[in-house]
């Protein structure tokens, strides 16, 4: 029989390099992966081994925003299971950079979809939305369910707005087994150092090695988030794709732990090796609009799979800062603040 194929876009970030680890370890699966050119391998280096040698592991060169770049590698990976998981991701980067965000995420989401539906009609494809989709909610709105309206709050989320009914007209008009996620806040190890948690894990490290004062530059800290762990969130990826998959279906995926942004400061704080750190507010951090309110309502899609999340809150925390010491300590002032 011939053996499953799975394609990762995105494999090179923090969600895809876990996805890959995860699929690794419990299938038997031959992984794909899309990378740029210029894309840094670090969070995949622990696998080169298995890539050189070409054992279940294959690198293909694209830029989503490519069509022909896209077409080879579908023409040439046909898979069975696909993860749409690269983006132009960070909300932040969005306001200065809005036409990239919408190029990256909207255009090249149709991309994928159309080069899916010429060499790969057959395949169950995951698109990676996001919880952003919803922005402003009302109080009265928690916890945030499927059917609840978009507002978004930042081009990013604009553009995760057109990810998602994208996917949903592909499996609609197509018949396309297409199936997208919002997910809400994740994290953990290889968390890129633009999101909030995991820049205070990185000024913490930087401090703890007397690289930087004892002062966390922050934003707002009074927006609620539901923390779930990265290597939760891809274990849900896997169950999206393999439990009786539903052509157009769209679900929230979160954790069960709710709370500010300055709640999870404090607590990198408190497991900090210096005790003596002062938060300051950088206004450049600041959002124009921020989406404040992020509870999740996964009942839905915890009823169809099965799926509950695992690792604690402070498991995550702690594994997210052990990142940033080692890091830290291999690079030392290699680093920017960010």
């Amino acid at each position: 029989m011939k053996k499953k194929v799975a394609l990762i876009t995105g494999i090179t970030g923090m969600v895809g390099s876990h996805l890959l680890d995860f699929l690794l370890e419990n299938t038997n699966w031959d992984i794909h992966g899309v990378v740029r050119w210029r894309s840094n391998l670090e969070n995949i280096e622990h696998h080169l081994d298995k890539i050189n040698k070409k054992k279940r592991i294959k690198l293909f060169y694209a830029d989503i925003r490519d069509v022909l770049s896209v077409q080879t590698v579908f023409s040439k990976s046909k898979p069975d299971y696909i993860f749409h998981l690269a983006a132009q991701s960070y909300p932040q980067t969005s306001f200065s950079s809005p036409l990239d965000t919408m190029e990256t995420n909207i255009q090249g989401t149709t991309i994928i979809l159309d080069s899916i539906l010429k060499y790969c009609p057959r395949s169950i494809t995951h698109i990676c939305s996001s919880s952003e989709v919803f922005g402003k909610v009302k109080k009265s709105q928690l916890p945030i369910k499927e059917n609840c309206s978009f507002h978004p709050a930042s081009p990013y989320a604009i553009s995760k707005v057109g990810t998602d009914l994208i996917a949903r007209h592909y499996a609609e008009a197509y018949k396309l087994c297409v199936m997208s996620t919002r997910m809400f806040t994740h994290t953990g190890p290889r968390r890129g150092d633009v999101f909030a948690e995991s820049s205070f894990a990185k000024q913490i490290a930087m401090i703890e090695n007397g690289l930087i004062p004892p002062i966390v530059k922050v934003g707002n800290l009074k927006s609620l988030r539901t923390i779930a762990d990265v290597r939760d969130a891809v274990r849900a990826y896997y169950l999206l794709v393999t439990k009786k998959p539903i052509s157009g279906a769209y679900y929230n995926i979160g954790g069960t732990f709710s709370c500010t942004v300055e709640y999870i400061l404090k607590y990198l704080i408190k497991i900090s090796k210096n005790q003596n750190i002062k938060i300051k507010i950088d206004k450049e951090r600041l959002r124009p609009l921020d989406a404040d309110l992020q509870v999740p309502d996964t009942k839905k899609f915890n009823k169809h799979t099965g799926w509950k999340p695992n690792i604690k809150f402070q498991k995550t925390m702690s594994d997210l800062l052990e990142y940033w010491r080692k890091k830290v300590s291999k690079e030392g002032r290699n680093f920017l603040v960010r």
